[in-house]
This record gives structure tokens, sequence and C-alpha cells, in this order.
């Protein structure tokens, strides 16, 4: 058991995300594709996805596979890209890191002999080996993660919506209280996950983000900087039961688009998921690779549709997405 022990300063520092990012769902995808029982919510995604990856990026895929080692602590990949969106902007900020986070993260992996030299010269900084590991994050994004996207993004918005939703109408405690039972629970000042290991984590002021995911393991987690010892932990949380038929990735399919396409149009569907999390006019046409002009029009038509709401924020223009809009998503994703 974890124990999660609050002040009210963290109640009030307490904010939710639409996604622990799409490095840490890419590592979670792979994780899936390994047990031997993935339920009945990923069935038709291992069967589409599962020989691809076994056959085609075995040898891609090494390098990650290498610091996933099936007992003991693996690589946290979170870390070291956050919560981005994109697999680019993920694989940049991996190059990127300091040496010293990515040694810290390498530190406790229990690396399968054949492969402690090239771990050895990832931990040093060797600038091969880690295009060796940025390589193989990307190969299996696009095995695994690419060809489901707008259904991945859809449902974790509209899981992030009603986190909204309920914290808007009751407050923090009672979104605390309603958090994923029973892997979760709130006994206040102290918030419970069930967990193998034992740990009591003293937030002292820094508050928690609270992140929703779609290929982790029936288990919570909680994500902390092993270094930025100021930065807010991650409350990771699995949206999806095994066991039952999932809403996100019944077959998927990038090229025939989502029910949310068709009544929206892809590009307006895409304006209408990322406003779920907040997003400025700026920040929409990076996300989408569409000009200012274009994103303000498609915020203008969602807007008057009363699917999201425009404010003002400080010189952007932020937009957040309504309860009207929240519906449509969550809508959108338990259509087969």
């Amino acid at each position: 058991m974890k124990r999660i022990h609050f002040t009210a300063e963290d109640l009030a520092r307490t904010r939710v995300v639409a996604t622990i990012g799409v490095a840490a769902e890419t590592m979670d995808s792979v994780r899936r594709l390994r047990e031997r029982d993935g339920g009945l919510a990923f069935r038709s995604w291992r069967a589409s996805v599962g020989t691809e990856f076994d056959e085609r990026l075995g040898e891609q895929a090494r390098p990650l596979l290498a610091l996933m080692p099936a007992s003991g602590p693996q690589i946290d990949v979170a870390s070291l890209t956050g919560d981005v969106t994109r697999i680019d902007e993920a694989v940049d900020r991996l190059l990127a890191a300091p040496r010293s986070l990515m040694r810290a993260e390498l530190e406790y992996i229990d690396v399968h002999p054949d492969h402690r030299s090239w771990a050895g010269a990832l931990a040093d900084g060797d600038r091969e080996a880690r295009l060796q590991l940025a390589g193989a994050l990307r190969a299996c994004h696009r095995a695994t993660i690419a060809p489901y996207q707008q259904q991945v993004w859809s449902h974790l918005a509209a899981a992030r919506a009603a986190y909204v939703r309920t914290m808007a109408e009751g407050g923090v405690e009672r979104l605390l209280g309603t958090l994923c039972p029973p892997l979760v629970r709130w006994r206040p000042p102290v918030l419970e996950v069930r967990h193998p290991r034992s740990a009591d984590i003293h937030l002292r002021g820094r508050g928690i983000v609270i992140a929703p995911t779609v290929f982790s393991s029936q288990q919570a987690e909680v994500l902390q900087d092993l270094l930025d010892k100021d930065r807010a932990p991650v409350l990771a949380l699995p949206t999806i039961d095994g066991a039952t038929d999932g809403p996100a990735l019944r077959g998927a399919d990038a090229e025939t688009g989502s029910s949310l396409d068709d009544l929206l149009g892809r590009t307006r569907a895409s304006v209408l998921t990322a406003a779920a999390d907040g997003c400025t006019t700026t920040g929409l046409a990076r996300r989408l690779n569409i000009s200012p002009a274009s994103a303000s029009r498609h915020a203008s038509v969602l807007r008057q549709a009363n699917l999201i709401t425009t404010r003002r924020d400080g010189k952007a223009v932020l937009h957040m997405i309504t309860h009207l809009g929240a519906a449509l998503l969550a809508s959108a994703v338990r259509t087969p």
C-alpha cells in the first residue's frame, strides 16, 4: 500500500491532466503485449498489433525491451520525456534529457548481461546508444499507438473531463473519494493506493497531478521525479477494465476515422479533444499542425455549438470543453 499524505495546501494544488504522456503510454502498451492475458478490452488490439510487433519490430524494439526486465524496476520514460502527446516531441526530450537523470533511471534496472555494455554506454551519455533507445521508442509507438491515436486521445480527454466535472461539482475531496475504486481509497488526509510495495509519500505543499491512462495494467502508479524533489508526483490511473470490453480500442483504424470525426470533421474533432485539457489558439495550431487562423475558426464553430468556451488568459485565448462537449466526447468513445 502506498499512502499519500495531503495538507490543505496540497488539496489546493491538486490538478488533473489528460495523459501521462505518449512515451509512457507507449511503454504501457508494450507491457500489455507482453502479458499472457491482456483481457477482453484489448483482445482486438492485441490481435492486430501482436504479430507485427513480434515479426517486424523485434530488433528495433530491443533497446527499449532491454530496459524492461520481467521483474524489478523498469525505465520510467515519463520522467525523461514528460507528458507531451506528440511522439516527435517525446523523442526530442529523450535525446535532450540530462545525463544525470538518465543515469538515475538506469541505476537499479537489472539489465540482461547481453545488454549491459550498451546500457552502460547509455548511462555514460553515449549519443549513439541514446539514438537507439529513441528509435526503439518511436518504432513501438508506430506499431502500438499510432493506428489507434484518435481513439486513445478521445478516451483520455473524456476521462479527464469527467475528473474536472467531479471536482467542479464537489471539490477536490469529492474527486479523491471517487477515484478508481477499489484501487484507490480516500481516508482524509491520506489517499491510499493499492500497491505491492509499501511507502509513505508526503506531498509537503507540492500537490499532486492526476492523470488517466489507457494501456496501464490494473494498478494505480505514483510517478515521481528522481531529481526534482519539488515537482508534484503524478497519480496515473487505469481507466479501462481489462476484464470487460473496453471503449477505446475496438477495431480502431486510423484510416477509417471515428464517429466523432464523421460528425464534426477530423480537424474539428481534434480541436474538441485538445480543449478537454485546456488549450490556447496557438497551442491548437501547433498540436494539429494548422495555422492559428484555421484553429481560431474551428474553435469559433465549436463555441457557437456550446461545445467549448473561450476566455482570455493574459495575452492568450484559452479554450476549454463544456459539459455538452465532454458528453459528446464520452459518447463517441463508447461507440463501437
